[in-house]
C-alpha cells in the first residue's frame, strides 16, 4: 500500500465522517463547519487525481465563498429550538419511510453497477491540468465562454443600477 492509497482512504474516511456529522449535528452552524471539512476532503481527492485547478476552485468557491454566505445567513436567521414548530409523529414516520425507500432504490441501482477491476489513475493523468483546461476553454468552448462573460458583465451592471437606487 503506497502513500496515495493511504491518503485516498484517509480523505475518504474524513469526507464520509464529516458528511455524517453535517446531517446529525443539531446546531446549524456546526453543520456548516462540518460541510467545510467535507469540501476540504473532496478537494484533496481532486488533487490526488492530478486535477489541481479543480481542487483549488472547489476550495475557493465552495468552502470560501458559499459556505461563508451560508454561515452568515444562518447566523442572521437566529435559529433556536423554541421558535421551531414541533413535528407530528406521523410526519417523522413518513420521513423514515421515504428515506428507507430512497436507500432501497440506491442499493438496487448500485447493485447493477460494474465497478470490479476499475481503478482511478492517481497522479499520472493530465486531464485536470490548467494548461489543458485553458486550451479547451479557448478553442472548443470559446463561444459559450464569451456568452457567459457578457452575461456576467450585464449582471454586474444590473447589480450596480439596483444598488444605486
Amino acid at each position: 500500500m503506497d502513500i496515495s492509497q493511504i491518503l485516498f482512504y484517509a480523505l475518504s474516511a474524513m469526507a464520509l465522517g464529516s458528511a455524517i456529522m453535517v446531517v446529525i449535528s443539531r446546531n446549524p452552524v456546526h453543520s456548516v463547519l462540518w460541510l467545510i471539512v467535507t469540501f476540504f476532503a473532496i478537494s484533496g481527492h481532486y488533487i490526488l487525481m492530478n486535477a489541481q485547478f479543480l481542487g483549488i476552485v472547489n476550495l475557493i468557491v465552495y468552502a470560501g465563498a458559499i459556505m461563508v454566505l451560508f454561515l452568515f445567513v444562518i447566523m442572521l436567521m437566529n435559529l433556536n429550538a423554541e421558535a421551531e414548530p414541533q413535528k407530528n409523529k406521523w410526519l417523522k414516520l413518513a420521513g423514515v419511510v421515504a428515506g428507507g425507500c430512497l436507500l432501497l432504490v440506491m442499493v438496487a441501482a448500485l447493485k447493477q453497477a460494474e465497478v470490479k477491476g476499475q481503478i482511478a489513475i492517481l497522479g499520472t493523468g493530465d486531464i485536470g491540468l490548467i494548461k489543458n483546461l485553458g486550451q479547451a476553454l479557448f478553442t472548443d468552448y470559446v463561444v459559450p465562454f464569451e456568452i457567459s462573460s457578457v452575461l456576467f458583465l450585464s449582471a454586474m451592471v444590473g447589480a450596480v443600477v439596483i444598488g444605486k437606487k
